[in-house]
Formats: structure tokens, sequence, C-alpha cells
């Protein structure tokens, strides 16, 4: 599924229009029947409802609204805030409709606002400003929408919260956003629902079909997409009934140091459960038992060194290379992975320690091999590019780095961002909160070294590696709830995950 900034959203709209062709008022006709039975689905007529409408076209779908479930017996109270005497056309026409219905209570508000009653029971139909605001809400609506806020009442907002802006809200000011409990994004969800901090304005988001044209949507370009179940089960390659392990690959995975054998366990495990054919470890000999006895799947190459990764290694008969989980950050560790990188030819998986010694090492990362998947949380991606401010800063730091370096990276987060050198970036939709526990990183750079292994295109091996390393937290979820799964839980579910693509 495409995301695209809210100015192209505007220009699907538009396409829409002429080429369906439907009118205006018709479209936002459709998009308020929409609306309107996502809500009756959720509340009864008898829940009190109040809506407040901006002067615009996101005005007019909550004046629609409003119609429209007064006519499935729904009592709502209306606020129009049109203090400059000027609406959106659409606005006017569906104030006008409103006007019509019987059992509506109506205000328009030309001047003074008196603050209705709110309390737990109600229901806030948040329709002031839609996506297409380009500044910080300011004066009386920023006082409109504090008022919301401060109440007990659920909040529901058409679009996007008010005050929100749909991409970039670097400069916005927070306490005059909506914050919503729901929100009901048309057709296609915004940017801004994919970071961190917008949770607490966005709430739960839920996307209505109203209709786009599709043929508009597929010529449209955008740089950002949602990972769907169907493309990924599309991207497995079939197997051969005579096919051996030499036609699976064989992966090297440099993990592990004294008394981080646990990472590497779980870095393998998880490689042998994606289908590589064979798995090397390398590791310091005081991991040797743990790793043999723990995986006796894979074969051990032991390190130089008793406790760390001290001595790069030959890569040339892998067809993948994997480093990081457990690895520790000792200056013999680091001098180890320069030199790796600097001899390696094969396609590398770059997780945790190795990663804080690339922050360190900036000049090495595009000195990794064509093909080499990152896989960095936001505070490792930090120590690569720098301090930044927020989530949306972050993402355009990380496609420049992926774009520079010829690197792909995986901003691991409740959504991950898959991007490619090419500033190409899908979200992942799969995973939960139950994974933020110690070694599931460890697994995915075991997933991904697996496929990287197996022969597939590293842009292609990332978006499926983190859709099934979240799809295998999401069944361990369901059989151990969120606060009792753990890294292995993970590693366990994959072959279910596997099987169910």
């Amino acid at each position: 599924m495409k995301i695209f900034p809210t100015a192209s959203i505007k220009q699907l709209d538009a396409y829409t229009i002429g080429h369906e062709p439907i009118s205006s008022i018709d479209l936002m006709e459709r998009a308020s029947q929409a609306l309107a039975e996502a809500i009756a689905e959720r509340w009864d007529a008898d829940t009190p409802f109040t809506v407040f409408a901006g002067p615009g076209n996101n005005g007019g779908d909550a004046l629609a609204v409003s119609r429209l479930l007064a006519e499935k017996g729904f009592r709502p109270e209306v606020y129009l805030f049109n203090t400059k005497g000027s609406l959106s056309p659409d606005c006017k026409t569906n104030r006008d409709r409103l006007k019509e219905v019987p059992g509506v209570v109506f205000h328009e508000i030309t001047s003074e606002f008196v603050p209705p009653m709110l309390t737990a029971g109600h229901v806030v139909i948040d329709g002031l400003f839609g996506s297409g605001l380009n500044k910080a809400l300011s004066g009386g609506f920023a006082a409109v929408v504090k008022y919301i806020n401060a109440s007990p009442a659920t909040v529901v907002a058409i679009d996007i919260p008010s005050g929100l802006m749909g991409e970039d809200n670097s400069y916005n000011v927070q306490s005059n956003i909506i914050r919503a409990d729901l929100t009901l994004s048309l057709q296609l969800p915004k940017l801004a629902f994919f970071f961190a901090e917008n949770e607490p304005f966005v709430g739960e988001w839920q996307l209505l079909d109203i209709g786009l044209d599709k043929e508009g949507m597929e010529k449209m370009e955008t740089d950002y997409y949602l990972a769907e179940s169907e493309a990924m089960s599309g991207l497995l390659k079939p197997r051969s009934r005579f096919a051996h392990k030499g036609n699976f690959g064989h992966a090297l995975l440099i993990a592990g140091s004294q008394g981080m054998a646990g990472a590497s366990v779980l870095a393998a495990q998880a490689c042998l459960r994606s289908g590589v054919g064979l798995l090397t470890l390398h590791v310091p000999f005081c991991n040797q038992f743990i790793v043999q006895t723990a995986v006796p799947e894979a074969m051990t190459e032991l390190d130089v060194s008793d406790t760390c990764f001290a001595s790069p290694t030959d890569t040339d008969d892998y067809q993948a290379v994997g480093v990081g989980p457990g690895l520790g950050q000792s200056a013999e560790t680091e001098k180890a992975l320069l030199e790796l990188i600097e001899s390696c030819q094969t396609p590398m998986v770059v997780d945790a320690d190795a990663l804080n010694i690339l922050g360190r090492n900036r000049s090495y990362i595009a000195r990794l091999p064509k093909g080499s998947i990152l896989t960095p949380h936001p505070k490792e991606l930090e120590r690569l590019v720098g301090k930044c401010q927020n989530s949306y800063e972050r993402l355009m730091k990380a496609r420049e780095l992926a774009e520079t370096a010829g690197v792909h990276i995986i901003l691991k987060g409740a959504y991950s961002a898959v991007i490619a050198p090419s500033g190409k970036c899908c979200f992942n939709i799969t995973g939960n909160p139950g994974m933020a526990t110690g070694g599931c990183g460890d697994v995915l750079t075991g997933v991904l070294l697996a496929l990287l292994a197996q022969g597939y295109e590293a842009e292609t091996a990332a978006r499926l590696g983190a859709y099934v390393h979240g799809l295998a937290g999401d069944v361990a979820r369901s059989k151990c709830g969120v606060m009792g799964m753990t890294a292995g839980d993970v590693v366990a579910c994959l072959p279910e995950a596997w099987k169910s693509l």
C-alpha cells in the first residue's frame, strides 16, 4: 500500500473527481458515509455526540457525518466555527443540508464560543482541520483544542487529528494538537501515523475506503509504502524437490563474547529456523561449548581470543555474513571488525555492537559490501548519523545514509522502516510491544542472514525478514501474551510464521 504526502492526497482527490467522474460534494458524501458507518459500528444511538467542525472541507466532512448519524437515530450537537465568515463551498453546502435535519442541535460560531459540557460519556468528533494544515494552530482554535483535550470525553478525529501535520511536525506546538482516541483516516494512512511521538495524538487508527481512483494511486509516485501480507507471500522462493543444503547457502555468523553467548545462540537458532543450508558460528573459546550444546545444527569456528572477536576470518566461502550480536566493543574487537569490513566482499548483516563500533568509525559504512543490511534501533542510528530531534528527522537521516553509503537499513521500531539505497521506505506492520525485550534484535539478524545466504536480494531480504520477524512475534504473543514473551519464544514461533506465508 502506498503512503502519499498530504499534497499528493489532494492531487489524488482531484484525479478521482476528474476521472470517475464525480463532483467534489459527492466525493465528500461518500467519505462521510464511510465515516458514519464506522462510528455507528462502535457506538449506539444513545451515546451523546458533540461535533466540532472547522470552516474547510474537514469541517464539511464533520457536518455531513452529523447529518448521516442523525438519519441513523443519533442526536449530535454540532458546533461550526465560521469566525471569518468564509466557508469552503462544500462545507457551506453541508451546513445548509444539516440545518434541514430535525433532531440536530446546531450552533454556528461567528464570534463568542461558549464551550459545551463534555463528560466521560461523550464522544467528540474532531472535524476542525484536516491534512492540509501547514502551520501550528493558534488563537481561538488552539483554545478549542486545549478544551477538548482537557475533557474526559472520547475523541474521534476525522482523517487526521486537528493540528497534526501529515509529515513533519518538528516545529509544531504539541499542546495545540487534538489528542484523539481514534483516528478514522480516509483511504490511506499519513506518514505521521508511523512516528512514536505522534501516538498520543493519533491513538488507534483505522483506514476507511472512500473509493479514490485506483488507477490514480497506481500512477502517482511515492517513496513510502506499507507492507502487506499478500505481497510478502509472493516474495518467497519455491524449493525444488531435488534441492539439497548446498542450494540454500552457507552463512557465517560472528557473534558473542564472554557473558554474551546468548546473543549468538538466538541469532543462530533464528538463522537455522529461516531456511539456511549451512551455518558456521565464529565464536571465542569461552562460548564454544555453550553454542555447540544449544545449537547442534551449526558448525563452529574458534577465534584466536578466549573471550571476544579479535581476529577477522576469511569470508570468501560464505554467501552471507552476520556480525554484531553480543560482540562487545573492546579495542581488539573494533580492530578486527574494521579489518573484516575492508576485506569482505560478501553481503553483511550488521547489528548491535558492530553498529556501535561503526558509529565511531563512520567512514567504514560506505566500505561495507554491496547488498549489506544495517539493523539499528533509534539510538544506534543516531550514533551513525548524529542526534535527531524527532522520528521524522531520524527517518530522513536514515534515508540519506542509505543513499550515500549504498546500504539497506531496517530502522527498528513499532513500524520498522525498511529503507533501500534508492530512498524508498517500506513500513512493516507486524510485531507488538511484547518484542521490546532483550534478544529480539539478535533474532532479526539471524533471519536476515539466512535470507541473504539463500540468495534473496538485499531489499527483498530486508522487507521479508522484518515482516516474518514481527509475524513470529505476533504468534508468540498469542501463545504467551506480551508480558511473558521472550526472544526465545519468537525463535520458536518462526516456523509457524514461515508456514503461514
